[in-house]
């Protein structure tokens, strides 16, 4: 809490809980005012699932004091959250972990994009004649939290940071639009940011992130060492070193799920 209060100004709800539901809840977490409720699974015994409750704890500034007006608009409320997420956890963990986490979450990205639809893989998709929930996947959370990396690319972390706190500050309470943020976006960041030059056609640039499938070619790739590491134990596994053999002290969860995640299907 005191990291986030850090990043995005004052927690406003008073009072913050958790409470750890049966296992017959069927999510991770969920976001409500004051309470988060979590799965029993997020008691892990490693911290390796510390991400899931500064996701949910994240939610007091995007999402619940700042909410998407329509389902048209759930990026505002998932991407946003996911990003907020890696900075907390950048600030508590640490650059490092906090790479190997968006490095992992991009590859799931890109993995579960393979199989939707070209609708689905737009952050503002028309859903005319679909169901909301035929929506529901990694896209508005991750594809949205990486074009707030590429604008916090683009002006510099302090300048973005300022921009952060007056969007969540300027709509406290309010439910907003995709055009909302977008002509927030413009009159507030890139209106004076001189860095626009170098995205060309600026219209061109947002709808090609907000209005298109797929991820734009400058879409932000963390690279961690931790990570690095996985793959070149891996190979020396897959080419015959014994298990005991390998360097894995010191792996913490998601190392684990990455070296497991990259072995050949046989």
């Amino acid at each position: 809490i005191q990291a986030a209060e850090a990043l995005f100004g004052p927690y406003r709800w008073g009072r913050y809980d958790v409470i750890i539901l049966p296992p017959s809840f069927p999510f991770g977490g969920m976001e409500n005012p004051r309470l988060t409720f979590a799965t029993p699974t997020v008691l892990a015994g490693d911290k390796s699932l510390v991400s899931l409750i500064a996701h949910e704890l994240a939610h007091s500034w995007s999402g619940n004091l700042v909410t998407n007006a329509t389902w048209r608009d759930f990026w505002l409320n998932e991407g946003f959250t996911t990003y907020c997420e890696q900075r907390i956890m950048e600030r508590v963990f640490g650059p490092a972990r906090a790479a190997l986490e968006k490095q992992l979450a991009r590859g799931d990205l890109e993995e579960e994009m393979r199989d939707l639809q070209p609708w689905q893989q737009v952050l503002h998709p028309d859903l005319h004649g679909r169901h909301p929930d035929d929506y529901f996947s990694s896209v508005p959370y991750e594809k949205g939290s990486l074009f707030l990396q590429r604008l916090e690319a683009l002006v510099g972390r302090p300048r973005w940071d300022a921009f952060l706190r007056g969007y969540f500050d300027g709509h406290a309470f309010q439910s907003i639009t995709t055009d909302d943020f977008v002509a927030w976006l413009r009159s507030k960041l890139l209106a004076d940011a001189p860095e626009t030059k170098s995205l060309g056609d600026v219209d061109a640039w947002l709808h090609r992130w907000i209005d298109e499938p797929g991820l734009p070619p400058d879409a932000p790739q963390a690279k961690s060492e931790a990570m690095a590491r996985v793959d070149a134990e891996r190979q020396r596994f897959l080419a015959g070193t014994a298990p005991a053999a390998l360097d894995t002290k010191g792996w913490v969860t998601q190392q684990w799920q990455r070296f497991i995640k990259g072995m050949p299907d046989n």
